[in-house]
């Protein structure tokens, strides 16, 4: 489906996202673990956790992101806080692709340091309140938060994205949606409030690319930050103050075949 006219192109996209951003969205999508929680800091932790899990199937993300909070308790804040060390042990078998034991031992201990000196993670993505947002600063600043510590295993880093090695940032993207954008449809959470919703960036995963340059939204070849900048600036001009509401249309679109 080709659009020549951008008027008519985001009167068909504003469509897809009010049938595909409602509450029925959520059961079969991976946002659907964090919507189990109801402290912020249950649902900031499940949330982080489920969206770096987002690779592959939705079914087997939802499932290893909920095996992973059955191994904090289904009580992540309370878990994260106040596991004594010895508790870890319980993490030795867990693995979602290449995802593994190390990786999940070194976000908890992570989490804990974090949350022991700061009430969310917020603080994290958006330290310095006194300069404008902006996201690939806050996803790199965040990548050098989460690494600083000695003990932080090299083979770690590959599940951190950062705007400094071209990375589209899909997961970390993701998740920023999750906390920061809010409507009255209550599928994303909208937590966060000293982040503005207009300076989000867009998921970028395959089915978003696809029909991204199907509807003449990306005309960069390769899938990197700057292919992630490209679409963004563009879905702005649809709605400066919500450019990533358009999400659930390109996503939807690749995972909803019927709506096309």
């Amino acid at each position: 489906m080709q659009y020549d006219d951008v008027s008519e192109l985001k009167e068909y996209l504003d469509r897809i996202v009010n049938l595909v951003n409602n509450p029925g969205f959520i059961k079969d999508d991976p946002i659907s673990v964090p919507h189990r929680f109801t402290i912020p800091q249950d649902i900031e932790i499940a949330a982080f956790l489920t969206a770096i899990l987002s690779w592959g199937n939705r079914k087997t993300i939802i499932s290893k992101s909920l095996e992973l909070m059955s191994l904090m308790d289904n009580a992540p804040y309370e878990f994260i806080l106040n596991h004594p060390e010895s508790d870890r042990k319980r993490f030795l078998d867990f693995k979602h692709r290449t995802f593994q034991s190390t990786d999940i031992l070194y976000f908890v201990d992570f989490l804990q340091r974090h949350y022991q000196n700061h009430p969310s993670l917020e603080k994290a993505f958006y330290a310095n309140t006194t300069k404008p947002y902006s996201q690939q600063v806050a996803f790199t600043d965040f990548h050098h938060y989460f690494f600083d510590n000695k003990n932080a295993p090299l083979r770690t880093r590959k599940h951190i994205a950062t705007p400094d090695r071209k990375s589209t940032c899909k997961r970390l993207n993701m998740f920023m949606r999750w906390m920061v954008r809010k409507d009255d449809r209550n599928v994303d959470f909208g937590l966060w409030k000293t982040i503005p919703m207009s300076a989000l960036m867009i998921p970028l995963d395959v089915h978003v690319e696809k029909f991204a340059r199907r509807f003449g939204l990306l005309s960069r070849k390769q899938r990197d930050w700057q292919a992630v900048e490209e679409i963004t600036q563009k879905l702005r001009f649809f709605d400066p103050k919500d450019p990533v509401k358009y999400d659930y249309a390109l996503f939807g679109l690749g995972v909803l075949p019927d709506l096309a």
